[in-house]
């Protein structure tokens, strides 16, 4: 065992902490049960400390310190496979398999990550940043051993919600019925980012509030397993008998009925009562179940006082656990503005998925409780649901994050797009998300939207065009999608607010030769550009509002021919299938004059990084567009010569 080791600084005795001494989970066999208890409280102080410098998610690793201890005491990584769902639970995990001082650049470019990534440690064996797939992809570790005829643990951990997404009973439905041994861990903390919601929350609440059922079961188990056995069919018939005798005294769960071997409601903050629940559950040889009760927010008065806010959270103050006031969100001018609309439109329903905070619908929420509907991480049922709302005159508002809706392809075309059901798309934090990198990078949605027939997608320029475009999408008839991007509304050219017309463009500057036509915010960048055209080229470049991805605005693109010579597309979305190529495809099908230069994202991952840092890695900075049309226009020189 470890010794804390007092040295003498100043005169004063100080002992030198636990977790300095912990550089991989062998380092936890060698320490007693207080000691392991130490080590929590340290663990917790530290993630305090760090993600009050850093940002990143504090409660969900605040609620797991005992229960990541405990599982790296009992099993053997990386020889035994740990699935962490919804990744962002992972940083005591990082902690105990080395990684403490990579905290100091936790989520910023080449630091490391926020989630389990597979190229930082052997010990991440999956990538996980959405919720609901840890299951699926424990299960086919557990195959994979078994037809390698291999011995190891495969467990898959999972909480914040995760159960809520019907991915998650597919894999259970798998797993019990072919009985391939693993062990299932829910870290049950009644949350995902907002309170858990839904049929199987309250059931698992109810075992929670029912202390009677762990301590029966165990007594049961414990004797029936003193019961004798005399020959095979006495054995059958005892068999029989105590399957009856445990069905009448313990009421069944959804997971026993599922096939699995169920243990819990166990108190995830008691380390002995984790640490021997897992070593039973080591020796099984079918699939376990484990239900682990924590509280999110653990040892900090300010996350367990309020575990939304400390979800994913900015540098904070950790004395007072504040974080620096910004200016309006594009998500909050949203939210305020559907309140709006809805107190005078009755037909205005708001479905969400486990995030009213996070997509601006918490005053929604409170003000039209009958008209709000959360239905947790399912985005593919939100969608669904959403279209059966509209079918029977209700005008459905269903935000996500743009990588979230990318699971809800499949219904936003079969069930909306085909049926051209009026539901409205608000899609937050589109575009580059900075911290949380690959996994929440929303620069797909014009890609696998605007393929998609009768969808109409519009992106607003400021926080005024969001309100305009999110009224015009009530209104309107179809699906249709406004798309925004995440943090602070950028508040410039607030003079210019024409009338939101379907399929028009707004012509902020008229100008020769070039014609910069962007994409929402892209028009803040695309101010920028022109500004350095003209001190670097002395070129007067025409400043376009698009507004409307979907359709584009043909009659403007007709027109530019008798005056520019190069239309230059600026959007945040990947390249391939997006804005830019639309107008492309246009103006070669219509025989137009003028050249198109592309700018938009490149056909690769961005990783996590600020989102400045990422901007500049992918050439998205004024200098570096004004270089491409520098570089057109010197290619065709040449090409003229």
């Amino acid at each position: 065992m470890f010794l804390n080791v007092a040295n003498n600084i100043n005169g004063a005795l100080v002992m030198e902490k636990i977790l300095n001494k912990i550089e991989s989970p062998d380092d936890l066999k060698k320490l007693n049960k207080d000691e392991l208890k130490t080590l929590c409280s340290e663990i917790r102080e530290f993630l305090i400390d760090s993600v009050s410098e850093t940002g990143g998610h504090l409660a969900s690793n605040l609620g797991i310190v005992e229960l990541t201890v405990a599982i790296h005491t009992v099993f053997n990584v990386p020889e035994d496979k740990i699935v962490f769902d919804v990744g962002h639970q992972s940083y005591v995990h990082k902690i105990l398999t080395g990684r403490k001082d990579g905290f100091k650049s936790l989520r910023q470019f080449g630091g490391m990550s926020g989630f389990p990534k597979t190229s930082e440690s052997d010990c991440d064996v999956f990538n996980t940043g959405h919720s609901s797939t840890s299951i699926s992809a424990a299960l086919g570790i557990a195959r994979g051993r078994d037809l390698a005829g291999d011995n190891y643990n495969v467990i898959s951990v999972f909480g914040d919600g995760a159960l809520t997404g019907g991915m998650m009973y597919e894999a259970m439905n798998d797993a019990g019925h072919s009985k391939t041994p693993l062990i299932l861990i829910l870290n049950d903390n009644a949350m995902s980012i907002s309170k858990n919601v839904g049929a199987v929350s309250k059931h698992l609440r109810s075992l929670r509030m029912s202390p009677f059922y762990f301590r029966s079961k165990h007594a049961v188990e414990n004797f029936l397993k003193k019961m004798p056995t005399i020959g095979k069919p006495t054995a059958n018939i005892l068999k029989q008998i105590k399957r009856f005798f445990r069905r009448l005294v313990i009421p069944t769960t959804i997971f026993d009925d599922m096939g699995f071997i169920y243990m819990g409601p166990v108190d995830g903050h008691n380390l002995t009562e984790i640490i021997q629940c897992l070593e039973y559950a080591k020796e099984e040889k079918r699939p376990v179940f484990i239900h682990v009760h924590t509280k999110k927010g653990k040892g900090y008065a300010p996350a367990e006082s309020n575990p939304q806010k400390f979800h994913g959270i900015s540098p904070f103050d950790k004395a007072t656990g504040e974080t620096k006031k910004g200016s309006e969100t594009y998500s909050a001018r949203f939210g305020n503005t559907l309140v709006r609309l809805a107190k005078n439109n009755k037909k205005i329903v708001a479905i969400t998925g486990a995030m009213p905070n996070g997509t601006g619908l918490d005053e929604f929420q409170e003000q039209y409780k009958d008209r709000f509907f959360d239905v947790g991480i399912a985005e593919q049922h939100g969608v669904t649901l959403s279209a059966g709302l509209a079918t029977v005159g209700y005008t459905p508002v269903i935000p996500l994050y743009s990588s979230f809706l990318q699971r809800a392809y499949d219904q936003t075309l079969h069930d909306v797009c085909l049926q051209k059901l009026h539901v409205v798309f608000p899609i937050d934090r589109a575009g580059i998300v900075g911290a949380d990198g690959e996994t929440h990078q929303g620069v797909y949605d014009i890609s696998y939207l605007s393929h998609m027939p009768n969808m109409t997608i519009l992106a607003p320029k400021n926080l005024w065009e969001l309100s305009d475009m999110i009224k015009f999408a009530v209104d309107y008839d179809g699906p249709i999608a406004v798309r925004y991007p995440r943090g602070e509304a950028y508040t410039g050219l607030k003079e210019f607010r024409a009338p939101i017309c379907l399929g028009k463009s707004e012509v902020i500057h008229e100008g020769s030769r070039v014609a910069l036509l962007a994409v929402g915010s892209m028009v803040k960048m695309a101010e920028e550009v022109q500004k350095q055209l003209k001190e670097r080229m002395d070129m007067d470049a025409a400043l376009v509002n698009a507004r409307f991805v979907k359709p584009i605005d043909e009659e403007l693109l007709r027109s530019f021919a008798d005056t520019y010579e190069l239309v230059v597309t600026l959007e945040e979305n990947v390249k391939d299938g997006g804005f830019g190529e639309r107008v492309l495809a246009f103006a070669e099908e219509e025989d137009l004059p003028f050249g198109v230069e592309i700018i938009a994202l490149p056909d690769r991952f961005i990783p996590h990084g600020s989102v400045l840092y990422q901007m500049k890695q992918v050439g998205f900075t004024p200098e570096d567009i004004c270089g491409r049309i520098e570089e057109y226009y010197r290619k065709r020189g040449q090409e003229e010569r």
